[in-house]
């Protein structure tokens, strides 16, 4: 599935790549239209075809992903909201493996995700996965989603690499096209991103069914020294 001998840097996806999306796609599409309909004394059904026209307006920008925008535009505290159901936040299967035998490899890993901080600091501390990167950047400290192919260029800036010898990995196809179209040298779809949901059928990209199929991870050819310890940085 990967050609690891071309491969210096991976880059993951965190929401639905190495995290259940259950969580956000409850999230979003259950436990927030409850307490919207609670707060505007609106029936829930009502409160979801708002919620979902509020949501289409906006998808793939910035705004979409940033929590303060939600609570701003909806009325409701978003980050506090997530943390009264974040029981359901969790990793998909075999992933610490896969991110100790990354590190292992001596090849550079780095979080890349549209998530905002508040988030992202939440899934940080729920999972405790930030070790096992040599950085953790956001859209937000970028300005740019990465749904824009300027985003890649952007991400270099501040972690370089050459994109011909990285691997992504990722649930959203608008952000494989556009790392694609920013020369990205290999690319992976999560084929089930809600533990919960179907497989998403496309022949676009290859599709990974589970962590496990990556394993073991050959050594980086010329690798002379261990992985540098993790400095994760938003």
């Amino acid at each position: 599935m990967i050609d690891w001998s071309r491969i210096d840097t991976v880059l993951l996806d965190m929401d639905g790549t190495l995290l259940d999306l259950h969580f956000d796609n409850h999230f979003w599409l259950e436990y927030v239209p409850r307490r919207y309909a609670e707060r505007h004394g609106l029936p829930l059904a009502e409160a979801k075809r708002e919620l979902m026209a509020r949501y289409r307006a906006i998808e793939g920008t910035l705004n979409w992903y940033c929590v303060d925008h939600w609570s701003r535009t909806l009325g409701l505290d978003i980050a506090l909201l997530k943390q009264e159901v974040d029981h359901l936040i969790a990793v998909h299967p075999h992933v610490p493996e896969f991110l100790e035998a990354l590190r292992a490899s001596g090849r550079r890993v780095a979080l890349v995700t549209n998530a905002h901080q508040k988030s992202l600091d939440l899934k940080m501390e729920k999972t405790r996965l930030a070790g096992h990167f040599d950085a953790i950047v956001t859209a937000h400290a970028l300005g740019l989603p990465k749904e824009d192919p300027r985003f890649w260029a952007a991400l270099r800036a501040r972690f370089p690499f050459e994109a011909a010898r990285t691997l992504l990995i990722d649930d959203s196809l608008s952000v494989l096209r556009s790392a694609r179209a920013a020369g990205i040298g290999q690319l992976l779809a999560v084929e089930r991103p809600d533990s919960k949901g179907e497989v998403r059928e496309q022949q676009e990209f290859p599709a990974l069914a589970s962590f496990r199929a990556l394993l073991p991870i050959p050594p980086r050819e010329g690798k002379a020294e261990p992985a540098t310890p993790p400095a994760p940085a938003g």
